[in-house]
Order: structure tokens, then C-alpha cells, then sequence
């Protein structure tokens, strides 16, 4: 059942394996075209998710909603997605390639 990118978001903090992102503490904004803003916060493992877009964070990552949900649903690789310009990201790089470890 394909997941709406609203449901994704509102999910997240429960579907994550703290195991995998324990040590983990970075802050990012999804700018999804056509979906909204979301800021998810990883304190050492723990995910929280906020409507909107926080101040400080250490990188944005933005997409259309048809290939974020494509991403999520397994069907679109994230890298490719970037390196074809479908998937943009701003800021911290590192930060950036931590995020498997969300999803």
C-alpha cells in the first residue's frame, strides 16, 4: 500500500530502529514540493518530527512529492534520485548520507 509522504512523516519516530541510529545527532528539513515542510530531529537516536521548518538545522533536503513517495516506496534510489537532480540537498553533506540509517 503506497504511503502518503504526510503519513511517512507522521510515522517515522516510531518506525526507526534506534539501534541503527544510536550516536546519531542531526537535524533536517524535507521540503517536499506539493506535500509541505517537515524538520526531523535525531538526538542521539531518538527521531522526533515537527510541521515546518526549523531554524537550525543541518541540511534541507528537497524533492516532489512523486519522487519522495517513489523513494520511500523502494522504487526510486535516493542517490541516483540526487545525482540526476530529482532529489536536492543543501548543507551539511555527511549529515546527509546519515540518513539511510532513517529510512
Amino acid at each position: 500500500m503506497p504511503v502518503s509522504v504526510r503519513e511517512f512523516f507522521e510515522g517515522l519516530g516510531s518506525r526507526v530502529d534506534t539501534s541503527r541510529t544510536a550516536g546519531m545527532t542531526n537535524t533536517y528539513v524535507f521540503d517536499i514540493q506539493g506535500a509541505g515542510q517537515w524538520t526531523v530531529a535525531v538526538d542521539d537516536g531518538r527521531v522526533s518530527v515537527t510541521d515546518g521548518v526549523s531554524p537550525d538545522t543541518d541540511c534541507t533536503i528537497t524533492s516532489s512529492e512523486e519522487n519522495f513517495e517513489r523513494i520511500v516506496a523502494g522504487e526510486l534510489n535516493p542517490t541516483s534520485a540526487y545525482m540526476t537532480g530529482k532529489l536536492k540537498v543543501k548543507g551539511d553533506m555527511g549529515a546527509a548520507m546519515k540518513l539511510q540509517k532513517l529510512f
